[in-house]
This record gives C-alpha cells, sequence and structure tokens, in this order.
C-alpha cells in the first residue's frame, strides 16, 4: 500500500513557504497526477487560504520501472523538481501565466523528498469550464492561443527539454522526426503484445511509419512546446486568464506534435488553437505516433497500481482503434 503524505507532514514546508503562523487545517490530495504528488493544502494564519504542494517523491510516481533511458532524451519521463523550475523560468520570462512558485526545496531537511509550494489557482480546468461555462472557457481559449503562439514563435537550432538544454547538454538522436519514429515503432511493438487489434496489424502499421516517415523533410528549427498540454492542464484564473501546469516537459521541438496532441485532446474546440504553416508530412507521422503512444503508454501505466484504471483502459482502447483507422 502506498503511503502519501498528511498534514504533519507538509506543516514544515507550510511554515517555510508562508511564514510560522501559518497552520495546515486541511489537505486535499487532487486526482491525476501519475508522477508527482499534487495537494491543496488549506492554511490558516497566512495570507494565502490554500496553496499547491507538488511533491516527486517516489511513492507518488505509478509509473513501473522501465529500462534505463538517457535523461537527455526528450522523451524520457518530464518529472522532478529541476525541470519544473526550468519551465516555470522560462515561461514566466515569455509572460506566459503558470502559477507563482513561493517555496522550492531540495534539501530534503523539511520534508523527505523535492518538493514545490506554489500558488493556487482556484478557478478550476479549462476542462470543466468548457462544459460549465462555454463564453468563458471561449475567452480563456482564445487567450490560450496567442499564448501558445508566443511560445511556439520561440526558435532553437537545437531540440530537447528545457532544463537539459540549460545545462549545456545535448538531446539525444539526429532529428525530432527520427525520434518520433523510433519511439512510435517502440510503442507498436509494445501495444501490439499487449492489444490483440494492434498485434493483427502491427506489420502493417510498422509499414505506414516507415513510409510517413519518408516523406518529411529536414528542419533546421524548433519551437517552444508544452509537450503535454490538454485542457485537464489549463487552470482558469477567477479573471478568466489560462494557467498552465504539468510544465516539466517543456521542450524544443516540433510544434506540429504539439498540435498533434491539442487535436486530440480538444477535439471540436481545437480550431480556436490551430495555426497556418504546420507541415502536413509532420502531422501524419505525429498523428499516427501518438495514436501508438497512447496505447502502449496507458496499458503499461496498468502493470501497475495505478487507481483510476477504468480510464486508461478506456484510452488504450479508443486510441486503437484511431491507429487502425489511419491505415484506411
Amino acid at each position: 500500500m502506498r503511503q502519501f503524505t498528511d498534514s504533519e507532514a507538509l506543516s514544515g514546508i507550510v511554515h517555510a513557504a508562508l511564514g510560522a503562523e501559518a497552520r495546515v487545517v486541511g489537505v486535499d490530495r487532487l486526482r491525476g497526477g501519475s508522477k508527482k504528488g499534487v495537494y491543496r493544502v488549506h492554511t490558516s494564519g497566512s495570507h494565502a487560504a490554500s496553496v499547491i504542494i507538488y511533491s516527486w517523491a517516489e511513492a507518488e510516481n505509478f509509473w513501473p520501472a522501465a529500462e534505463v533511458i538517457d535523461p537527455a532524451h526528450p522523451f524520457a519521463p518530464a518529472s522532478g523538481l529541476a525541470p519544473f523550475l526550468a519551465a516555470q523560468r522560462r515561461l514566466a520570462g515569455l509572460e506566459v501565466r503558470v502559477p507563482g512558485v513561493l517555496l522550492a526545496d531540495d534539501s530534503r531537511r523539511r520534508y523527505p523528498a523535492d518538493v514545490a509550494v506554489v500558488e493556487d489557482v482556484a478557478g478550476g480546468t479549462l476542462e470543466a469550464l468548457l462544459k460549465t461555462d462555454p463564453a468563458r472557457a471561449s475567452h480563456a481559449l482564445s487567450e490560450l492561443a496567442a499564448m501558445l503562439d508566443v511560445m511556439h514563435r520561440q526558435h532553437s537550432q537545437h531540440y530537447g527539454r528545457v532544463d537539459v538544454l540549460e545545462s549545456g547538454d545535448k538531446a539525444s538522436g539526429n532529428s525530432c522526426e527520427q525520434l518520433v519514429l523510433e519511439r512510435a515503432l517502440e510503442d507498436l511493438a509494445e501495444a501490439a503484445e499487449r492489444d490483440p487489434s494492434i498485434g493483427s496489424a502491427a506489420a502493417f502499421l510498422h509499414d505506414r511509419l516507415q513510409e510517413l516517415a519518408t516523406r518529411v523533410a529536414p528542419r533546421t528549427h524548433h519551437g517552444l512546446i508544452h509537450g503535454e498540454l490538454g485542457p485537464d492542464h489549463v487552470l482558469v484564473d477567477a479573471s478568466s486568464h489560462p494557467v498552465l501546469i504539468d510544465i516539466e516537459g517543456l521542450m524544443f521541438f516540433d510544434v506540429e506534435w504539439e498540435h498533434v496532441f491539442l487535436q486530440l485532446r480538444f477535439g471540436d474546440q481545437y480550431p480556436a488553437l490551430s495555426r497556418p504553416g504546420l507541415d502536413p508530412a509532420r502531422l501524419d507521422l505525429y498523428m499516427l505516433a501518438m495514436r501508438l503512444s497512447l496505447v502502449a503508454g496507458p496499458l503499461r501505466l496498468l502493470d501497475g497500481d495505478f487507481p483510476h484504471r477504468t480510464v486508461m483502459q478506456e484510452i488504450a482502447e479508443h486510441n486503437a482503434k484511431e491507429a487502425l483507422a489511419l491505415l484506411v
């Protein structure tokens, strides 16, 4: 049984962030995180009625242990205080709204894991707002599109996560499209073992990936992308401004990778985020690759004790059907 944190364990962190007078009066572990714990901590005696605490404790990571992967690889698991802070600095510098950091602590003196205390943006997610208040959500969606334009116009000759590039390291691989193809072939092999429908079409999917990859022309610049931006990773504050969260995977990469994910996650709302000038060949390759990733990844997560199992199974089944539809 996993042991998560509690109010007593978080008290020292809260005191350091908000002052000695601050008291923890309630702790809610928020649903959704698979690599880190996200807690809403209710307080008294401070200027903030609540804060959010991110905990990168080992017990908070539900992903089964994987083979050793180069940490500089763009698709290596993006989790930890260092990538979070690097992403937060980069986005804040671009005036892209992210929760403000009140405390970042990797000393392990106050708490037995790396932690960050950030402001609690209490307006809920854009995903929820699209259902309950479409007019207000539309305003936030338009502003989100402008934020993405700012990010995607940031160019680099090198690709990779911002924390990797800031440290002077070089990301693995020869090109974004080659990395995506390699990952897609790995996901295909894994998905074929786990899902009979993918297994029966594995040879056709393999050939299709190779064919799509040959159509992609070389590129010498890359944009700044979130990497996993769905409406659940966008909060909306009291003034209807969007706020990006789960930013640890921020990287320079092909912006088409971002747009494929946006299209999948925003669905009918995606036209508000779409932009001209995207490379159709990259979009085709990346769409199939993303579908296969969303089969293999959720099924791999189910090897462990991730609690929300039905949701992951449904994601895998849906994307298996969509991947096969791309063969037609």
